[in-house]
């Protein structure tokens, strides 16, 4: 009976291992600590992050499972490079996800809420503030959980961040960036507002403009690079 107690503990404790390594991996590709195409070498991730290897592999297959690693043949796994087309798409249905779930928020919204929301985005701001670009990922993500959740609808928001994390990797240009970092900053601060006022019109609105940064940076990088590779390939050989 010990032994079984143990194996299930034990399996209970790389589960939770490998859900950490998963979410700070998840959270260097959304920062652009590893980069669109970058391997992604199990010896070497599980040597700096003190963990056994199995543990860096099932987390990398979880990533892959959400779209944020692919595996190449003859590279093993790597950061995925987003297609273009594939993320306007999906910021696509993210926008009329959220905007839907801005319309079904209970207005005047409740106190409690509002208060929880005002605290994450103060989280999030003092982030900023600080350059602390981990810190302010993990408040922005508090945030929209958040925001998200007072529609009370779970089923849309467990759909919202479904779409969110599948393109987790596009926000690789902005998530570091203090400039945007701090629009984010006041857009958050914007929607409290909207909320606190009751004005639904303005919030779905905030909600439409906070998605373009990201997406618009990431589409206009990648294709730049592409341009790049073209141009390259086409240029004469001395």
């Amino acid at each position: 009976m010990s032994s079984l107690k143990e194996r299930t503990a034990l399996k209970a404790q790389t589960t939770e291992r490998v859900r950490d390594v998963a979410a700070m991996l998840e959270e260097e590709i959304v920062l652009g600590w590893l980069l669109p195409r970058e391997r992604l070498v199990e010896e070497e991730l599980a040597e700096r992050l003190a963990v056994k290897r199995h543990v860096v592999r099932e987390a990398l297959a979880d990533l892959e499972r959400v779209g944020l690693v692919e595996r190449i043949p003859n590279r093993g796994a790597v950061v995925k490079l987003l297609d273009p087309v594939e993320v306007r798409q999906i910021y696509s249905v993210r926008e009329a996800l959220e905007t839907l779930a801005a319309q079904q928020i209970p207005l005047p919204l409740s106190g409690l809420i509002l208060e929880e929301l005002h605290a994450v985005q103060q989280q999030h701001a003092v982030a900023v503030e600080c350059a602390d670009a981990r810190a302010a990922f993990r408040a922005n993500m508090r945030f929209h959980e958040t925001l998200f959740r007072a529609c009370g609808n779970r089923h849309l928001v467990e759909l919202i961040q479904a779409m969110a994390q599948k393109v987790h990797g596009a926000r690789s240009i902005t998530a570091a960036s203090p400039e945007h970092l701090r629009l984010a900053r006041d857009q958050h601060a914007a929607m409290v507002e909207a909320l606190a006022n009751g004005d639904r019109d303005r919030l779905v609105a905030l909600c439409r403009q906070h998605l373009g940064p990201s997406r618009d940076a990431y589409i206009a990088t990648v294709e730049a690079r592409f341009a790049r590779d073209r141009q390259q390939v086409a240029a004469p050989q001395p």
